[in-house]
């Protein structure tokens, strides 16, 4: 008898979209709740705070025979003050940290660079994320990033601004490079 090992199945197309039906929105809530409660262990039982009133919610879905499947990625972003945005609550389901190929229609779709590897589909929510408020109206966006992330982003096009820290943990204030995060085709 052969015994062979598989992988689990992994998607290979993907849609970075802001979320706005109610089952996004539940997803969106429910993925920051299972990473920064649950997982994390940096908020108790709900991460939501006076930001989310105003934020756009951003996630990042996995197409599977042509259909969208469950929220595995989110970002939240907002401004603050005139064209200054924030992203902020970046998270991806564990299993979908390391994408190991992506289809050459989910650039196509998204209108944006998909790379594969460790952190593919954060660097396609913050390409988003970014892009996204690029195209109405951003002149500044920046983000506070938990410190042993902060190498990802400067990889990312991102400047180090300052270390601070929040809800107890080591951060760096960060800002990103707004000309290699030109302004998305269209903001949906």
């Amino acid at each position: 008898m052969l015994i062979e090992r598989f992988r689990a199945f992994q998607p290979q197309d993907f849609v970075f979209k802001l979320a706005q039906s109610r089952e996004d929105l539940a997803g969106f809530h429910a993925l920051r709740r299972r990473i920064f409660c649950h997982e994390q262990g940096v908020f108790q039982d709900d991460d939501r705070d006076a930001i989310d009133e105003n934020m756009i919610p951003i996630v990042c879905k996995p197409i599977i025979a042509g259909m969208e499947d469950d929220v595995m990625g989110v970002v939240r972003i907002d401004e603050r003050q005139p064209g200054v945005w924030y992203g902020s609550r970046l998270g991806v389901a564990p299993e979908y940290r390391r994408i190991r190929r992506f289809s050459t229609a989910a650039v196509v779709r998204n209108q944006q660079p998909c790379n594969a590897g460790l952190g593919a589909i954060g660097a396609g929510l913050i390409y988003k994320a970014v892009s996204t408020a690029n195209a109405i109206g951003c002149h500044e966006f920046l983000a506070t990033v938990q410190k042993q992330n902060a190498r990802f982003f400067e990889r990312l096009h991102w400047q180090p601004l300052e270390e601070i820290e929040l809800f107890g943990l080591p951060h760096v204030k960060m800002r990103a490079d707004l000309d290699y995060y030109q302004p998305a085709a269209s903001v949906a």
